[in-house]
């Protein structure tokens, strides 16, 4: 049993490379081979082309004893990559008679009539393993070269992942002694990546070897997450939490959530456990906090209901922010905020109302309130809390920020409120 193992994944197609389709077969497969603790060390896309697969073939096993290749698999001229695997392994192709009945039942059982292209999807190279895919017509496939495993597999999501999970991961498994790899993550927000890192750096640079620390930074968030190797599951975890009880007294503040918690769900979860409720009042975002609150399965139980009042009109008539107010102070103001925040919390009968209202761009900006300019507010049966965001030039980055802005206002709120009841 082998005990160390590295892994590249390589994506064979053009429709990746041009944008066409996203790649998330990478992603999920990363996170499969590091549960059962082989380390992706590389991740490569190519196209269609013959050299450029021969090439990251070569170049991958030099690297690497794991090979995870999607993709190129079908039944069409495009679909090369049996062929480069066969003049990659000197051999050819053979029509595998398990591929053949296997392909033959997923047709028979559809009612459909197969062509020679059909029959061709079980040609396989003679020095190949095979393995049988019983959610499609392009079969897996492993190879063994010079201490090297490489594993192809159809680039469609279903078929790869009941492919590795079922046959490929189990392999792989019994092939290797390998380390455990765990993750913990703590999720930050309201404070930049290099401050983060001012604030830490003592406790970083006495992180045990085996534990190591990533900066994920994304949309006003940055994830620390800290990736500890080891050979015992319950010390590990022991020794990753111990970790981040020595660094929360220092980002306390800062800290919404751990690992895959998100900020619409940590404010769901806070909602329900005080019986209260939120309303939204959205300029700006145009309806996308409320997108967000509502992603969260039963928020019906919490979520009232919006105010999309991009236009001032609607701020004045639906909201009841003054006429005065926005003649003095204009529609992207603190006080106009305040009131379109009271005003949802009113209107909608709710415990709590976020509000937006801001230039999010890409025009639209004066000097005194340039584009990225929003203020944001949180009413609340005591008090309303207002805060202005100074964000970017681009209109989508500067919806997601505001939006994860004004939740994490809301949260902060309704910790507040939570803690003044207590107190």
């Amino acid at each position: 049993m082998i005990s160390s193992a590295r892994a590249e994944i390589i994506t064979i197609g053009d429709e990746i490379l041009f944008g066409q389709i996203v790649d998330t077969n990478t992603q999920w497969i990363g996170t499969q081979l590091t549960d059962i603790g082989i380390r992706p060390v590389r991740k490569t896309s190519v196209g269609d082309q013959r050299q450029d697969i021969l090439d990251a073939f070569k170049q991958a096993s030099e690297r690497v004893n794991v090979v995870i290749v999607t993709g190129g698999l079908g039944p069409t001229r495009d679909d090369i990559t049996k062929h480069t695997f066969c003049e990659y392994f000197g051999t050819e192709l053979e029509i595998n008679q398990e591929a053949l009945a296997l392909v033959t039942e997923f047709f028979a059982k559809r009612g459909r009539t197969m062509t020679e292209l059909n029959i061709q999807q079980a040609a396989l190279p003679k020095n190949c393993t095979y393995i049988p895919n019983l959610w499609g017509t392009a079969p897996g496939m492993w190879f063994e070269k010079d201490g090297v495993i490489y594993v192809s597999l159809p680039g469609v999501p279903f078929e790869m992942k009941n492919l590795m999970e079922f046959e490929i991961l189990p392999r792989l498994k019994a092939r290797f002694s390998t380390h455990i790899i765990q993750h913990k993550q703590i999720r930050t927000i309201g404070i930049g990546e290099s401050f983060l890192a001012e604030k830490i750096a003592a406790w970083e640079d006495a992180l045990p070897e085996h534990i190591k620390l990533a900066y994920l930074p994304h949309f006003g968030q940055v994830k620390l997450r800290l990736t500890g190797t080891g050979t015992d599951q319950a010390v590990l975890d022991s020794e990753l939490n111990a970790q981040v009880a020595l660094v929360l007294p220092l980002i306390e503040e800062y800290v919404f959530g751990f690992d895959s918690d998100e900020l619409e769900t940590i404010i769901g979860t806070l909602l329900m456990q005080n019986n209260a409720t939120v309303g939204t009042a959205e300029s700006c975002t145009g309806g996308y906090v409320a997108n967000q609150i509502t992603s969260v399965s039963g928020s019906s139980r919490y979520y009232e209901g919006s105010v999309v009042s991009y236009s001032n009109a609607v701020k004045m008539s639906v909201l009841g922010v003054s006429p005065a107010t926005l003649e003095a102070f204009g529609a992207v103001s603190e006080q106009t905020a305040r009131e379109m925040a009271e005003g949802a919390r009113r209107v909608l009968n709710t415990t709590f109302a976020i509000s937006t209202t801001g230039i999010a761009g890409p025009d639209g900006g004066t000097p005194e309130k340039p584009v990225g300019t929003v203020w944001i507010a949180c009413a609340t049966p005591e008090e309303t809390f207002t805060q202005l965001l100074t964000l970017r030039n681009n209109r989508k980055i500067n919806i997601e920020l505001t939006c994860s802005y004004a939740l994490n206002l809301l949260r902060k709120s309704i910790l507040k409120a939570t803690l003044a009841v207590k107190g």
